[in-house]
C-alpha cells in the first residue's frame, strides 16, 4: 500500500505565496532598513487578504528578518554591524569544517554539479543585474555545502544568507565587488577537486575574510551618510 503526501492547503499555498513576495521585495530593497511594514499595503501590492501576508511576516520574524512590535505592528530590522560581522565569522566555521566532509565526498557527478555552480555564476558576473550575480554566488556556497551530506549545516548556512540578502540588502552592499568574487570560487574549486584540503581552507577562508571586509566598509559608509544627512 501506497502512502500520499498530503497536499497543501489553500492557506498554506497563500502563505508561502505572501512569503515569497515579501522576500522578494526585501531582496530588491523595496522595504527599507528600519521601515514600519504596513501589512495592509503589502496584501494591496501581492494582492491578496491580509491574513496570509501576517503569516508570512512571522515566518520573517521567526528568521529574525522582521520583528514585531506590541501595539505597533511589524518593522524590518535596524542595520548592525556587529551582527553582520558574526553572520560572517559564522559563515567561516562552518563552511570550512565542511571541506574534509565535501573532499571525502567527492566524485565524478560532484564535480560536475560544482562546475556547473561556477560557469554560472561567472555567466551571471558578466551581466549588469547584481541581484541575479548575488544569487549565484549564494548557489556557488550553497552546491559547495550540499556535497558534505551535512543537511542541517546546509539549511543553516542558508538561513545566513538569507539574513545577509534580505536583511542587509545585498544589491546596496555588494556593489563594484562581484567581479573579484568569481576568481575567488574559480581557486575554491580547484582546490577542493584536486582534493588539497588545506588550500581550500586557505582559499576559502581568504574569500570569506575579504567579503567580510567588504561588507563592513560599506555599511559603515551608509551609516555614517545616514547620520550626516541628518544634520
Amino acid at each position: 500500500m501506497t502512502t500520499r503526501k498530503p497536499k497543501k492547503s489553500s492557506r498554506e499555498d497563500h502563505t508561502l505565496k505572501a512569503f515569497n513576495g515579501i522576500r522578494n521585495m526585501l531582496f530588491h530593497n523595496e522595504i527599507a532598513p528600519g521601515q514600519k511594514i504596513v501589512y495592509t499595503d503589502l496584501a494591496k501590492r501581492l494582492d491578496m487578504s491580509p491574513t496570509p501576508v501576517i503569516q508570512a511576516l512571522k515566518w520573517l520574524e521567526f528568521q529574525g528578518i522582521v520583528r514585531r512590535e506590541p501595539n505597533r505592528g511589524y518593522f524590518t530590522e535596524p542595520i548592525s554591524l556587529k551582527e553582520v560581522q558574526e553572520i560572517y565569522e559564522m559563515r567561516e566555521l562552518l563552511e570550512l569544517s565542511l571541506l574534509p566532509k565535501i573532499i571525502n565526498n567527492l566524485d565524478e557527478s560532484g564535480i560536475r554539479t560544482l562546475k556547473q555552480a561556477l560557469e554560472e555564476h561567472r555567466n551571471a558576473s558578466s551581466r549588469v543585474y547584481l541581484n541575479e550575480r548575488l544569487l549565484k554566488d549564494m548557489d556557488f556556497h550553497l552546491t559547495l555545502a550540499s556535497l558534505s551530506g551535512c543537511t542541517v549545516q546546509q539549511k543553516i548556512l542558508k538561513d545566513l544568507f538569507d539574513l545577509l540578502y534580505l536583511k542587509y540588502r545585498g544589491s546596496v552592499l555588494f556593489v563594484n565587488f562581484m567581479d573579484t568574487v568569481d576568481k575567488a570560487h574559480r581557486d575554491i574549486f580547484d582546490a577542493v577537486t584536486r582534493r588539497n584540503i588545506e588550500s581550500a581552507r586557505a582559499v576559502l577562508s581568504a574569500h570569506i575574510t575579504e567579503v567580510k571586509q567588504h561588507v563592513l566598509e560599506g555599511l559603515s559608509r551608509m551609516i555614517a551618510e545616514k547620520e550626516d544627512s541628518v544634520f
